[in-house]
């Protein structure tokens, strides 16, 4: 009897592990680009914040941006329903941006809900643009803190380490791709597009200039032409009235 209550409980253990290990992970704030996040570039990037509770709605959302590797430029984009703040610092050391050096730099964006803010069941968005994008680092990551209309707060800023599982409540990190050359590409091809407008330009008015300079030979030909003609026919006419007088003198 003993032993069959061991095996029965062992298999309800055995059931909950099998239960807890299929369940779904928890969704959590993610930051992904709207196209590519190039190294040296600037691009928009999505903070996503989903709504966990069932009782309660998102109402805040603070996003700390790393230290290390601080972005000159952040300009967020309006959200309904939701205020935003950007906090800049002094930085220890300057940076320099096409030429100038930058003494300060965003550390952190909030949003606050002026309204029901996230609600149970639903996700929102929160757009930033961002740069420029460092060239020394594959990724970024962002600690983010989410607060709910309870005054539950939710610290997302565990790293994620190599060769280990995901932590409970991860940072958000924005992954860079490859360094590209449109800033200095957009300059070539501005110049080149620049240098053919130009040559079109200069087609243009040496096609008008041939065809002025045709249409004044063409003038002169008819003007040339037309004195000829006259002389001719005063010619005619003279000669006309001489074989007239010589008839009747005849």
């Amino acid at each position: 009897m003993k032993a069959s209550r061991i095996a029965a409980t062992g298999v309800a253990a055995a059931s909950a592990v099998l239960v807890l290990s299929a369940a779904p992970a928890f969704a959590h704030v993610s930051v992904s680009p709207e196209g590519a996040a190039a190294k040296g570039g600037y691009a928009t990037v999505n903070f996503k914040v989903p709504n966990e509770r069932d009782n309660a709605s998102t109402t805040k959302l603070e996003v700390n941006f790393p230290t290390d590797h601080p972005l000159a430029s952040v300009m967020p984009e309006a959200v309904d329903g939701w205020k935003v703040k950007v906090t800049k610092s002094k930085l220890d050391k300057p940076l320099e941006l096409h030429g100038e050096k930058i003494s300060e730099a965003v550390t952190k964006v909030t949003w606050t809900a002026d309204g029901k803010g996230i609600e149970p069941g639903y996700f929102q968005k929160f757009p930033l643009s961002i740069g420029a994008l460092p060239e020394d680092t594959d990724e970024l990551v962002f600690k983010a803190i989410q607060t709910y209309s309870n005054k539950e707060v939710v610290r997302w800023i565990e790293p994620q380490k190599e060769g280990e599982e995901e932590p409970e409540t991860p940072a958000p990190v924005l992954a860079l791709s490859a360094a590209e050359d449109d800033h200095h590409g957009a300059a070539g091809a501005d110049a080149d597009e620049a240098t053919d407008s130009d040559d079109a330009k200069a087609a243009a008015k040496e096609s008008t200039d041939e065809a002025a300079a045709s249409s004044d030979a063409g003038d002169t030909t008819a003007r040339v032409l037309g004195v000829v003609g006259i002389v001719v026919g005063a010619a005619g006419v003279a000669f006309g009235v001489l074989a007239g007088r010589r008839r009747t003198n005849a």
